[in-house]
């Protein structure tokens, strides 16, 4: 079964939880300043700890047999990074073999995605690129993954419209199916300021191959709730289209974060029913963690999508 038809059949999809944090203060692994963590794979200490992390959320998939999707640590590994690295383009192939070996072991449905992501800042919106040079800039990284061969293509945390249409257009290039994620704030809208309902119809509207679903990863479940909330976000494309997140265990704004010494989070029971209370106002079916969040908070959220998988209802608090 491909990614395509297990997205279409399945009513829920369990996804990876936060993997560079965790280097960093589990392991005290530093990154590339560059590609980040994508150059791990040529160190056998750093890609042995990927490996332990990964294959933590790929059991807690197995427990609860739930399909699982895991993107590979290439966010940063884009074209011009690459370039200005000590490495060249080899290392997409290289990260994506990395994750398909632990592909190879899962007992479960699993889907290797292609991460990508935007030329600039994330959370400030820098360094826009327009809807052409977006295409043109990130179709080198697409292909790349296409090649190499994974599942689907993921473009996590674009801040801005233009760029994700350019994105979009790449990646509907390689005939792979893909996911657009937002960088999302509570005001319902992009970091540039788009809603979460245009954007969605203008990456629809410029692509023919349109991204098989919508969503948000680096925001925590009860700021998405505010955000969809909206009168503006209260749409049936909204509803249809948008469907996962890739949740922090904190509320704290992407800013707040960045100026913490110490880790923000809440506990994993608290974080999975934040993330249930969701099936009120979306249907979400992808779910997993970033910012903050570890194996106790992916197991508690699987823990409930398995019951919701049963059940075919809500789950709510326990």
């Amino acid at each position: 079964m491909n990614f395509e038809t297990c997205f279409n059949t399945s009513p829920v999809i369990l996804m990876e939880g936060a993997v560079g944090e965790r280097l960093k203060r589990e392991y005290n692994i530093t990154f590339d300043e560059k590609v980040a963590l994508a150059g791990l794979v040529y160190k056998d200490y750093a890609k042995q700890a990927m490996q332990n992390i990964f294959r933590e959320y790929v059991s807690i998939a197995e427990k609860y047999q739930l399909p699982f999707i895991v993107t590979t640590p290439t966010r940063r590994a884009n074209k011009g990074n690459v370039a200005q690295s000590g490495f060249n383009e080899k290392i997409i192939e290289d990260n994506v073999c990395f994750m398909q070996q632990i592909k190879s072991t899962a007992k479960t449905k699993m889907y290797v995605g292609g991460l990508m992501g935007c030329k600039g800042d994330a959370y400030k919106a820098t360094e826009v690129l327009s809807i052409n040079n977006a295409k043109e800039f990130h179709l080198w990284q697409a292909r790349l993954f296409k090649d190499a061969g994974v599942d689907f293509l993921y473009a996590g945390i674009m801040p801005a419209l233009s760029e994700a249409i350019g994105m979009a257009m790449a990646m509907e290039s390689t005939g792979l199916p893909y996911i657009i994620s937002f960088m999302i704030r509570k005001d319902g809208k992009l970091i540039d300021g788009t809603t979460i309902n245009d954007a969605i119809l203008n990456i629809d509207n410029a692509t023919s191959r349109k991204p098989i679903v919508y969503m948000t990863n680096c925001v925590h479940p009860v700021v998405l709730k505010e955000a969809v909330a909206h009168p503006f976000n209260i749409t049936k494309l909204v509803k249809e289209r948008f469907q996962g997140i890739q949740a922090n265990s904190s509320p704290l704004s992407p800013e707040e974060l960045d100026k913490s010494n110490e880790l923000k989070s809440s506990d994993s029971v608290s974080l999975a029913c934040d993330m249930m209370e969701l099936y009120n106002h979306l249907t979400p079916k992808i779910l997993g963690g970033c910012c903050g969040t570890d194996s106790t908070h992916i197991e508690e959220i699987a823990k409930r999508l398995k019951e919701f998988a049963g059940r075919g209802c809500y789950i709510g608090h326990p």
